[in-house]
């Protein structure tokens, strides 16, 4: 979702590598080697990005003025860093996409993904779609909903959000939509752990098996980011069965 949320920690600017991602003196933004390195060949698409939150994103609302000089370090960096949790090949939801983060980093990021952008906001929708044609993301498809009211279960392998909702509300829409198996990747601040402890027996209730705090990026953005990754287990039924036919 846009920026100034709490539940991302956005108090202070990185320092990793290439950490001074600020403007020019024109407005231009700089692109840091680091993305150089995580993007690749398809550095170009990244900075196209950078170029449209920094535009039409905060012309719009959906990224705050302050974040105009850390779009790459804060922003785009920090969610593309997903990519080290996710398999290849993997279908991925990315829950109350808002200006594109994480999916649209991603994205670019790893071609090898098929991404769904699930915004419920038109305007937000519609600035997504300009994105994801002008980039030509062939393997980015837009939702327009809200993940509590989808009709889809059981369908993805990966769910990702950044600044949405605290976690046992956001397990509660997205747990149900991943596969058996399938992990929710939620990037959180730093007192994501006591979240997780608080809402253990939460997410243990709605099937989940496992719930660890990961730190991914430490190449890339510093601090590096820091994910609660909960895993979704088998349905009972499914689990039923296996257990009879021991």
């Amino acid at each position: 979702m846009s920026s100034g949320d709490p539940e991302v920690d956005t108090s202070a600017p990185a320092h990793g590598p290439d950490a001074a991602t600020s403007e020019t003196n024109d407005g231009a933004q700089v692109v840091p080697d680091a993305a150089r390195t995580l993007f690749g060949a398809r550095v170009d698409r990244a900075a196209a990005y950078v170029d449209f939150l920094a535009g039409p994103g905060l012309e719009r609302g959906l990224m705050g003025p302050r974040e105009a000089p850390r779009l790459w370090d804060r922003h785009v960096l920090n969610s593309a860093v997903l990519a080290e949790l996710i398999p290849q090949g993997a279908l991925v939801a990315d829950v109350g996409s808002g200006a594109g983060l994480p999916g649209v980093p991603l994205a670019i990021a790893r071609p090898d993904l098929e991404v769904v952008l699930i915004e419920p906001m038109l305007r937000r929708t519609e600035f997504l779609a300009e994105v994801v044609d002008a980039l030509e993301l062939d393997r980015v498809t837009i939702r327009r909903a809200r993940a509590e009211d989808l009709d889809v279960t059981d369908r993805f392998d990966v769910v990702t959000a950044r600044a949405v909702a605290p976690l046992t509300r956001l397990a509660t829409w997205t747990l149900r939509l991943l596969r058996p198996g399938g992990r929710l990747l939620a990037l959180k601040g730093r007192t994501v752990s006591e979240e997780l402890a608080e809402s253990a027996a939460s997410l243990a209730r709605m099937g989940a098996v496992s719930w660890t705090v990961e730190d991914v990026g430490h190449e890339f953005v510093d601090p590096p980011a820091r994910v609660a990754v909960v895993e979704r287990g088998r349905r009972r039924h499914e689990a039923k069965r296996r257990q009879r036919r021991k």
